[in-house]
């Protein structure tokens, strides 16, 4: 075990002993490299605008669903209701989708944040069309308008697949998320746009 992971797992010993253990005699036996460990820790960990931005989201809200299927094909519409919830106290936002997709029942289930390490916002996505789990990553600007890469195995050629994900508020109460991806001729496609419309406003 090399020095590096030592002083780590002694700073997270102290964060978990809670601040009581600190203030006992704990920072005394720091060295300035633990202290500052410590404070990385501690800074990485603090929820900050970027979170209460997501709080902001919370709520539950009407969706309406548009899928294209084919290239220049008309989409398909469904509704469905999605809620959106804080957990971790006020780091990550879940959330929780219900519709149907091609005539079948769908749910899904979200998890978004911001990494305060690497200054950028983070996304999950799986739902029961697959066994499979996507992952984004991305930038939002003061507007709330985002855009997002994410990463799945494609159901048919098994390799990883890239799509492209924005969302937009057109209002304080209606936000427009868009997903493309290479369709079968490889080329970027618009494959999916939902509207949220949040209840109680």
């Amino acid at each position: 075990m090399n020095r590096k992971h030592v002083l780590s797992m002694a700073v997270l010993t102290l964060l978990l002993a809670g601040p009581a253990v600190a203030q006992e005699g704990a920072a005394q036996q720091m060295t300035p490299e633990m202290q500052a460990m410590m404070e990385a820790y501690q800074k990485a960990g603090t929820p900050g605008a970027e979170h209460q931005h997501l709080a902001s989201m919370a709520g539950t809200y009407d969706l309406t669903v548009r899928s294209w299927h084919a290239p220049g094909a008309e989409p398909a519409t469904d509704t469905g209701t999605a809620t959106r919830r804080m957990i971790l106290g006020g780091r990550v936002m879940v959330e929780e989708v219900n519709s149907q997709m091609m005539g079948q029942p769908f749910t899904g289930h979200g998890m978004h944040g911001f990494d305060n390490i690497t200054g950028k916002y983070w996304a999950t996505w799986n739902d029961s069309m697959s066994t499979g789990l996507m992952v984004s990553e991305g930038t939002c600007e003061a507007d709330r308008a985002c855009t997002y890469t994410g990463t799945y195995h494609d159901a048919v050629s098994k390799q990883p697949q890239t799509a492209r994900m924005t969302s937009r508020w057109t209002d304080e109460n209606t936000e427009v998320f868009e997903m493309y991806a290479p369709g079968m001729d490889g080329k970027e496609t618009r494959m999916m746009e939902i509207t949220y419309k949040k209840r109680g406003r």
